[in-house]
């Protein structure tokens, strides 16, 4: 079903525009128009999202776009899921045709890649660190329980320790990027950053690990509701954290570590 929202004042649309004009550095320019008159805009249901034809598709949004109001909006998330993160799977699906990561997972692709190909690293990390974004979203708040409850009180001491550190670790962040919570070689929870698309299974990270939980931190996250008001987004995300798929996560990313 579609649905109808007007919107008074600023028109809530921006463009994205990444460059890679010097190998490495992307960009994210977002325009914002001046106030204009009331206008009815028409957005339709993650269901009815497709993409091009290809190695790796999106993962299900398990909700309306309306199912994380009023902490970020329908136009936020409908703009992040639709265009963002189907722009990041059909350039990589393109990027891996006729290449030896055609028919590989995504993480293999991810720890294997030569960074210096920027277009590849730029979607195949978009790709993947957007699918971990929106399988880790719920509508109604939670809390962790089961396994990931033991190790974060063991790890942090408490859960409220691990929520100001990540918090701050998001505050903290330069320009665009994410924060991660990993489960690192050794199986110890740790809180990292990456900048721009990349995450910590690749080969530059700081802390190398399993993702089981990401904020992004790129504007088109947040902007149109938040503008540089970017600790309310991150309070906002923290509230809709499913720790119930942060928890499976991480009793899956416990089987891969090599026990050194």
């Amino acid at each position: 079903m579609k649905r109808n929202i007007t919107r008074f004042g600023i028109l809530a649309s921006f463009f994205v525009l990444f460059s890679c004009n010097d190998g490495n550095k992307l960009t994210e320019v977002v325009e914002v128009p001046l106030p204009t008159k009331e206008e009815k805009i028409t957005i339709g249901t993650p269901d009815q999202v497709t993409i091009d034809p290809g190695s790796f598709g999106l993962t299900k949004l398990p909700f309306g776009y309306d199912g994380l109001a009023p902490d970020i909006r329908s136009l936020t998330l409908e703009s992040h899921y639709s265009k963002h993160y189907v722009t990041f799977t059909n350039n990589l699906n393109k990027e891996i045709v006729a290449t030896e990561y055609e028919n590989m997972p995504i993480e293999d692709i991810l720890k294997k890649m030569d960074l210096s190909n920027a277009k590849l690293r730029q979607n195949a990390g978009g790709y993947y660190n957007h699918t971990l974004y929106f399988n880790v979203l719920t509508p109604k708040e939670q809390t962790p329980k089961d396994t990931l409850s033991g190790s974060i009180n063991k790890e942090f001491g408490s859960f409220n320790n691990l929520t100001n550190q990540f918090k701050g670790q998001a505050e903290k962040q330069f320009g665009s990027g994410w924060v991660w919570l990993v489960v690192d070689r050794y199986g110890k929870l740790q809180i990292t950053t990456t900048d721009n698309q990349d995450n910590p299974l690749m080969k530059n990270a700081l802390i190398p690990g399993t993702p089981i939980l990401g904020i992004d931190l790129w504007e088109h996250a947040y902007y149109l509701d938040y503008q540089n008001r970017k600790g309310s987004y991150i309070d906002a995300f923290y509230k809709h954290i499913n720790w119930e798929k942060v928890n499976e996560n991480y009793v899956e990313a416990l089987k891969k570590v090599k026990k050194v």
